[in-house]
């Protein structure tokens, strides 16, 4: 099942502080490759905590894992992740003259993604 949310991206506090360690470094990979969603968005696609979802946009796509957030944080439709090499495959390179890629409100698919089992079917 794929369905259209509105992506913002954004800066964190955590990105900031994992970017410190480098951009290589497990904090900043884990902070960058998290994609926030609103609960009931998550529990109507199948999905949960640490799940994995597919993002679409007509520049690229990328694989996140889905964190939860309630409504009063976090609108049903709506979707944010931190800044860093995944969501730069989503934004289009024009800057509309500013020097930044336009990053808020992108239409996006959204498509849960089926866990790789194991060799042993875990």
């Amino acid at each position: 099942m794929t369905e259209r949310m509105t992506l913002i991206g954004g800066r964190t506090s955590k990105q900031g502080t994992a970017l410190s360690e480098g951009k290589h470094g497990a904090n900043y990979l884990q902070v960058t490759s998290t994609l926030e969603m609103n609960v009931e968005d998550m529990a109507r696609l199948g999905l949960k905590n640490e799940s994995r979802v597919r993002l679409r946009t007509p520049i690229g796509e990328a694989v996140l894992r889905c964190k939860g957030r309630e409504t009063k944080d976090l609108p049903k439709g709506m979707l944010f992740m931190a800044y860093g090499p995944l969501s730069s495959r989503l934004m289009d390179g024009d800057t509309a003259g500013t020097g930044m890629p336009l990053s808020k409100h992108l239409d996006v698919e959204v498509e849960p993604v089926a866990e790789v089992e194991g060799p042993s079917g875990e």
